[in-house]
Parts: C-alpha cells; sequence; structure tokens
C-alpha cells in the first residue's frame, strides 16, 4: 500500500491509519529492544498512537508515515527513560534523606506539642474541639460527625478551617520560627 508522501496525515485518510496499525507487532519489537521492558514499551506505543489519532495534523507531508513514526516512538522512548530516570534519582535522593534525617528530640518535641496546643486553646471552641477529637484523639472525620450531629461534609470542611486557624495563629504567634519547623522555639504565647 503506497501513500502520496505529498498529503498530511488527515489528508491521506484512514489508509495511513491502517498502516501505522498493521505495524503493531514491528513497532511494539523496535520499543522492546529499546527499553527492555514490554509493560514501558507498550504504554510508549499506545501513547505514540493517540497522538497520532488526537493530532493527525502533525504526520509529515513529504516523507514516509511509517520512518516518521520511528522517530515519533525512539523519542518518545528516549522522553520516557529520562523521566524515569530523573523519577528515580529524585526518590533515591529522598531516601538518602529520610536515612540521614534527625528526628525531633523528645524534649523539643513535647515543647512544640505544647507550644501548638496552648495556641489551638486560643481558637474557637468547635475548632479548638475538632483538632483535639481528629488531629490529637484520632478520631475519624466520619465518628466526629456522628457524635456531634454533623455530616462528614460539615465535619470535614470544620476541620479544614480548624487548621486553616491554627496555621494562622501559629504563624502569628511564632512569625518566622514556624516556617522552619519550630526549631529552638522561643516565641510567646500569645492569647489572642
Amino acid at each position: 500500500m503506497t501513500m502520496s508522501a505529498a498529503e498530511p496525515l488527515e489528508n491521506q485518510g484512514p489508509a495511513s491509519l491502517e498502516i501505522l496499525v498493521d505495524n503493531h507487532r514491528t513497532f511494539l519489537k523496535y520499543l522492546e529492544r529499546r527499553v527492555e521492558d514490554r509493560a514501558l514499551a507498550e504504554d510508549i506505543l499506545q501513547d505514540a498512537f493517540m497522538r497520532i489519532v488526537d493530532r493527525p495534523e502533525n504526520a509529515p507531508a513529504d516523507e514516509g508515515i511509517v520512518p516518521w513514526f520511528y522517530r515519533v516512538l525512539r523519542n518518545s522512548a528516549i522522553d520516557r527513560l529520562r523521566r524515569r530516570g530523573t523519577a528515580a534519582r529524585a526518590l533515591e535522593a529522598f531516601a538518602r534523606e529520610l536515612e540521614t534525617h534527625e528526628s525531633a528530640q523528645p524534649e523539643l518535641e513535647a515543647e512544640i506539642c505544647g507550644c501548638v496546643t496552648r495556641l489551638a486553646a486560643t481558637l474557637k471552641a468547635e475548632y479548638a474541639e475538632a483538632l483535639q477529637a481528629i488531629d490529637v484523639g484520632g478520631q475519624t472525620v466520619k465518628a466526629f460527625a456522628a457524635e456531634r450531629g454533623l455530616s462528614p461534609g460539615n465535619a470535614g470542611v470544620r476541620v479544614f478551617r480548624a487548621r486553616e486557624a491554627l496555621k494562622k495563629r501559629v504563624a502569628e504567634s511564632c512569625g518566622t520560627c514556624a516556617e522552619h519547623g519550630c526549631r529552638d522555639c522561643s516565641c510567646q504565647i500569645s492569647s489572642a
């Protein structure tokens, strides 16, 4: 089956798409040899087919569809492998950070917790109650809502607003200390 090399895919009709579909197995083998993972090769091929279906005008008007599609596949494989490598490096860096990260000393943790608890007590009673029950006590939002005769959505909104109010209160009270994880906390607790 031959096509006019001067026409873009959208003007060549279904014949050009048929050529690509007919070569599916060949394209898949080509990708498998390069990425060494059948599932990844299938994903790349599927993405490439979707791009052709979504944007047929991107197909070449001056060359054969098959050689052009091989270039699309090659570039897609390279892009996917680069993204995969970047993600793997980021995960490795995060894992190293977790391994070397010191946990807060119990005294400092208790001080921070006490500071936040005192600030939470300065919020509206319904907010303080929600934070105490859910964030400190570990109660689910659904259980909290049922105990207080609220809808789960209403309880969720209440908890969200309570957390936002507490965050604002911590920022007001602790200033830049709060931005850096409340290390060496020396802020003055206000009852505002």
